[in-house]
């Protein structure tokens, strides 16, 4: 079942039935969020308005992360994940988003790429 981001009815202020003019278009479809976690690399791949195609990361065990120092980008394994500002379940139970904080081999990273949605972890070195 796919959830639907346009609420056609509802309730007025006085409390009556709002009926539906229309039903839903297939552009107001949304789906359900693909939430990337540690595990090993899956994939999804779903196709998108335009006859487009969108890559969805499922579960990553490694991360391309950049060093400002060094000026180079490393492949590491990624241990767990430390801080999630995204959501506090999120962070419970390890989802990798943009903007969380990972655990690597070399320190923590923050991630700048959304996981999700273009199937790649890419992140930073966060700088203590």
């Amino acid at each position: 079942m796919r959830k639907s981001i346009e609420n056609l009815t509802g309730r007025k202020l006085t409390g009556g039935r709002i009926v539906s003019m229309r039903s839903r278009r297939k552009y107001e479809i949304d789906r359900y969020p693909n939430e990337a976690v540690i595990g090993n690399g899956k994939t999804v791949n779903r196709r998108t308005r335009g006859s487009n195609h969108k890559t969805g990361l499922k579960t990553s065990e490694f991360a391309n992360v950049a060093d400002s120092k060094s000026k180079k980008v490393t492949r590491l394994k990624i241990l767990n994940v430390v801080k999630n500002t995204a959501n506090k379940d999120y962070e419970r139970r390890g989802v990798i988003s943009k903007g969380a904080i990972l655990e690597t081999e070399s320190g923590q990273a923050r991630v700048v790429s959304r996981p999700g949605q273009d199937g790649i972890v890419n992140a930073v070195l966060v700088v203590k």
